[in-house]
């Protein structure tokens, strides 16, 4: 049963774009599984599952060998030791960081190469980025808040 439901989990986050557990335990009961948010966490842990950003800018679970771009380990160990605020104002997201970090973590970012960023711009401890609608920004802030 345990190695089926597994299987099932492997298959659904590559049909389907799985942000929550709370999704995937839709899903698995959709499929005849009878299962709790627990015994859900547990096989998240045991597949080692992560969440991972997609060129969407949405977050999801993958297997971690899904997403060959190794930028994102790059940034996201950056963003979490040296970027302290982030906020927008319109479409501009605006990020700042310790003293002297902004142009690595805007290095790394741009790397990633966000759909929804139009540009980016870094002095030595803020980061400027421009996304292409107010929404973008919004939803930008919160995944980068999500990654502190």
């Amino acid at each position: 049963m345990k190695s089926g439901r597994q299987e099932a989990i492997l298959r659904l986050i590559q049909d389907h774009a799985i942000d929550t557990q709370s999704d995937l335990l839709h899903l698995l009961r959709g499929e005849g599984f009878e299962v709790t948010q627990a015994t859900v966490s547990r096989d998240l842990k045991s597949l080692r599952l992560v969440k991972s950003l997609g060129e969407d800018g949405r977050y999801r679970y993958t297997t971690g060998t899904a997403h060959e771009d190794k930028s994102y380990p790059k940034f996201h160990s950056l963003f979490d030791h040296a970027a302290l605020t982030v906020d927008h104002a319109g479409n501009m997201v605006v990020i700042k960081c310790a003293s002297g970090m902004a142009q690595g973590i805007c290095a790394a970012m741009d790397a990633l190469q966000w759909k929804t960023v139009v540009g980016t711009l870094a002095g030595d401890d803020t980061i400027f980025c421009v996304m292409r609608t107010e929404a973008d920004a919004t939803e930008m802030v919160r995944k980068l808040q999500q990654l502190k």
